[in-house]
């Protein structure tokens, strides 16, 4: 089902004002996650109001970390079906989960953050693994 642009535009925002780029179609997921290195963060946007709506917060909380990936992607489920479906084939051993983060390495996995890992999260706690994972994975940036 296609949701209203208007009703999830500030959805779309919530992530895209993080620097995160949007994957709107099938190729725009495979040259974001097969043609880059390092590392590749890759959300899952969703309206669900159980989930999403700390989920967002997390990222963006997550995103102020030392340790952040090279590269940040995101694709919304329901609306951009073919990416979605696409960047979901990158999950190898994860059903599909809305919402739900990627953090990928050279365009293989390393981490997971499923629906039923955020669901009745606060967004802290959510933003603390992803940070976790950051700090295992992605090179702090270094101040100039």
């Amino acid at each position: 089902m296609m949701y209203d642009e208007r009703f999830i535009g500030p959805m779309r925002a919530e992530i895209t004002q993080l620097g995160v780029e949007e994957c709107k179609s099938a190729d725009a997921v495979d040259q974001a996650l097969k043609g880059t290195k390092g590392t590749q963060l890759m959300i899952v946007n969703s309206m669900c109001g159980c989930a999403a709506r700390n989920m967002r917060p997390a990222v963006g909380l997550a995103l102020h970390h030392a340790a952040t990936p090279d590269h940040k992607f995101t694709v919304f489920a329901g609306n951009d079906v073919d990416a979605t479906r696409q960047a979901r084939s990158y999950f190898t051993g994860y059903a599909p989960s809305s919402p739900s983060i990627a953090l990928l390495k050279d365009g293989v996995m390393v981490h997971m953050i499923e629906r039923w890992q955020i669901e009745g999260r606060s967004a802290e706690a959510i933003a603390d693994e992803l940070k976790g994972a950051f700090d295992k994975h992605c090179v702090a940036s270094v101040p100039a």
